[in-house]
C-alpha cells in the first residue's frame, strides 16, 4: 500500500510560475499550525495515513487504512474528511461584494445572505491565478482556497482595496471539514448540523457553536454524491470530529475526496491547472446557479478580454478530460507528466488517483481535436480517453455567427 500511495498524486510540478511555488509548504500566517497538527496526530492514532510527501494533501489524512472501503462508504452512507489545510480569508465592510465583483470573474453583487459561489482571479491574459469559494453570511464574506495560495490571495485582495470600504483578514483560526455521502442530510447528522431539509447547493447557515455549513455541488460519477463543507473554529476541530463520528460518520481521507472529485470532472487548482490554464479549459465557465466560476454577463475584470474572445469567437486550445489508465502497469503517471500520442505531446496529466470502481483514473488537459479513441501514454502507462468526458463541440459562438451574417452566409 505504501508504494501505491506514491503513485496516487504528486502535485509538485516543474515549470509552474511563482504562484504555484508554495505547494507542499505551510505558512504560519495562513494556518494555526498547532491545532491542525494536533488533529492529524490524533487521527494517526486511529489509523490515519498522511498524504503523499510534497503533495497538495501532505498535511492531512490521506486514508485510514481502507481507501476503497472509505470511497464506497462515501457513495453509500457518510464520511468525513479533514481539509484543514485550506486557507480561510474574510471580507467585511459595506462595499465588500461590489468591490469583489470588480476584481474577480463571478457576478457577486447580488449574492444574498446565506448563499455561496465559486470565483476566479485571472491574470491580464485571462489565465487562472486563483480559484476560491465564497460564502456571504451575517455581514461577512468568507473565502476559502488551496492552502498554498491562501497567503498570496489575501495579499492580492489587500492590495486591491484602495479606498473601498472593505477589510481583508486571514483567518488561521478557521478550518474546513468536508462531509460526503447520501446520509449527510438525514437523521442524526442533519440534526447535529442543523441543516434544513430545504437547503440546496450553495446554501449556507450558521453552525451551533460557531462557524457555518455550506452545501456544495455533488461529486462522484454523474455528480450524484452529496457534499457539505463545514468551516469551523480550529480549536473545535477535534470536537467536531468526535461529535460527527459519534453519530455514524466514518473517518476518511482526502484520497476519497480526490477520487470522487476526479470522477465528477471537477478540477483542482495547482493539480489540474498549470501556468497557461484559462477557465474554458477546465469547466469553470458559468454563473453560480450553473456551478461555474466565471459569469459571462458582468462588468469588466482583469482577464475578461480573453474569456470573451474565447467564448464568442474561438475555442479553448485544450480541454480537461477523464483518462482511464492501464491498471496492470507497475507505475503511474504523476501530475505534470506529458501525455503522448504517436510520439508527440498532446497534453498534461493533472490529478491521478485510484478509484474504488474504475481503478486508476486521471484528469488531463488534452489538445482540442485529439480524437477520443486516440491511444495515449503518460508516465510509461497506457491511457484511454473516457468518451463521456469529451465536451460537445457544436456550439456556434455569437461572434462567429455575427461575422458570418456580415459576410452574407
Amino acid at each position: 500500500m505504501q508504494d501505491r500511495d506514491v503513485w496516487i498524486e504528486d502535485s509538485t510540478v516543474d515549470g509552474h510560475q511563482d504562484r504555484f511555488s508554495h505547494i507542499g509548504k505551510s505558512s504560519e500566517d495562513a494556518r494555526t499550525i498547532d491545532n491542525v497538527t494536533e488533529l492529524l496526530d490524533s487521527l494517526r492514532a486511529i489509523g490515519a495515513v498522511g498524504g503523499p510527501e510534497k503533495s497538495l494533501d501532505e498535511a492531512v489524512a490521506w486514508h485510514f487504512g481502507d481507501p476503497f472501503g472509505e470511497q464506497r462508504a462515501a457513495a453509500t452512507s457518510a464520511v468525513m474528511i479533514d481539509r484543514s489545510h485550506r486557507g480561510v480569508i474574510t471580507l467585511t465592510g459595506p462595499e465588500r461584494l461590489s468591490w469583489l465583483n470588480t476584481i474577480s470573474s463571478q457576478l457577486v453583487t447580488d449574492l444574498s445572505d446565506g448563499r455561496s459561489a465559486e470565483n476566479l482571479s485571472l491574470d491580464g491574459n485571462g489565465r487562472v491565478e486563483d480559484h476560491f469559494l465564497l460564502t456571504d453570511l451575517d455581514g461577512t464574506t468568507w473565502i476559502d482556497t488551496e492552502g498554498f495560495r491562501a497567503e498570496a490571495l489575501a495579499g492580492f485582495l489587500t492590495k486591491m482595496v484602495f479606498w473601498a470600504q472593505v477589510e481583508v483578514a486571514a483567518r488561521p483560526d478557521m478550518a474546513v471539514l468536508t462531509l460526503i455521502g447520501p446520509e449527510t442530510r438525514t437523521g442524526a447528522i442533519a440534526q447535529l448540523l442543523e441543516i434544513p431539509s430545504t437547503a440546496t447547493v450553495y446554501d449556507a447557515g450558521v453552525l451551533p457553536g460557531g462557524g457555518f455549513w455550506r452545501v456544495m455541488p455533488a461529486v462522484g460519477e454523474h455528480a450524484a454524491v452529496e457534499t457539505i463543507d463545514l468551516i469551523v473554529p480550529v480549536d473545535q476541530l477535534t470536537t467536531w470530529w468526535s461529535s460527527l463520528t459519534a453519530v455514524g460518520v466514518r473517518p476518511s481521507g482526502t484520497w476519497t475526496y480526490e477520487a470522487l472529485r476526479v470522477a465528477a470532472l471537477r478540477p483542482r487548482l495547482g493539480a489540474d491547472t498549470d501556468e497557461r490554464t484559462i477557465p474554458h479549459e477546465v469547466n469553470w465557465i458559468g454563473s453560480a446557479s450553473e456551478f461555474g466560476a466565471v459569469h459571462l454577463n458582468k462588468g469588466c475584470y482583469r482577464g475578461q478580454e480573453t474569456v470573451a474572445r474565447v467564448h464568442n469567437l474561438g475555442k479553448p486550445p485544450r480541454q480537461m478530460l477523464l483518462l482511464h489508465l492501464d491498471g496492470s502497469a507497475d507505475t503511474r503517471p504523476v501530475t505534470g507528466d506529458p501525455v503522448i500520442a504517436g510520439g508527440r505531446t498532446v497534453g498534461r496529466i493533472g490529478t491521478v488517483v485510484e478509484h474504488y470502481e474504475y481503478g486508476p483514473i486521471a484528469l488531463a488537459l488534452i489538445k482540442r481535436g485529439v480524437p477520443a479513441d486516440t491511444a495515449l501514454e503518460a508516465g510509461g502507462t497506457s491511457a484511454a480517453i473516457d468518451p463521456a468526458s469529451v465536451p460537445a463541440d457544436d456550439r456556434v459562438q455569437a461572434g462567429r455567427a455575427a461575422i458570418e451574417r456580415l459576410r452574407g452566409k
